[in-house]
């Protein structure tokens, strides 16, 4: 791939990027909006947080992109992008299995975070309190589906009205 090209597919991307980051800006500002005239119910944090957490990979995965469209397939960086990417979307799989077995135990909503670089989990419930078995339900299911030891694995009770 020739440099001027290298440059125009960079040149795209970028602006596709800030083309999305205006969208975000202007459909955050119309839901404020409504938020505050009364029209749409505030949203809870586990829909907020899912919202983040779409928009940072959707960003991650257009970074990992364009390093894939610029270097070659036989490359060390292709492959390290394409394993990375690789990786993100089993982290996104595992997060979905684990949070829909969450709400099959009971609970109405939850959010669950894997970290990329280290074992950890973060696990978040919509309870008002965490009793000692639903804790300890919840930690036999993380360690049997993800094999993770007991010291990475944090469970915090969120209440947020559905």
């Amino acid at each position: 791939m020739t440099n001027a090209k290298k440059i125009a597919l960079m040149s795209t991307l970028v602006l596709l990027l800030a083309v999305t980051a205006v969208f975000n800006f202007i459909l955050a500002g119309t839901a404020a909006t409504d938020t505050a005239g009364g029209g749409a119910a505030e949203a809870n944090y586990f829909t907020s947080y899912r919202s983040e957490r779409t928009s940072t990979r959707s960003e991650e995965f257009v970074q990992l992109d364009s390093v894939l469209a610029i270097y070659e397939a036989d490359s060390e960086e292709y492959k390290e992008a394409a394993a990375m990417k690789q990786k993100m979307v089993g982290i996104m799989e595992d997060e979905l299995v684990i949070e829909t077995m969450i709400k099959s135990i009971g609970f109405s909503d939850a959010v669950v975070s894997i970290g990329y670089d280290s074992d950890n989990v973060n696990v978040f419930i919509n309870s008002s309190e965490l009793t000692y078995d639903s804790a300890l339900s919840i930690y036999t299911m993380l360690k049997n589906e993800t094999g993770i030891v007991s010291g990475n694995i944090i469970i915090m009770p969120v209440y947020a009205e559905s």
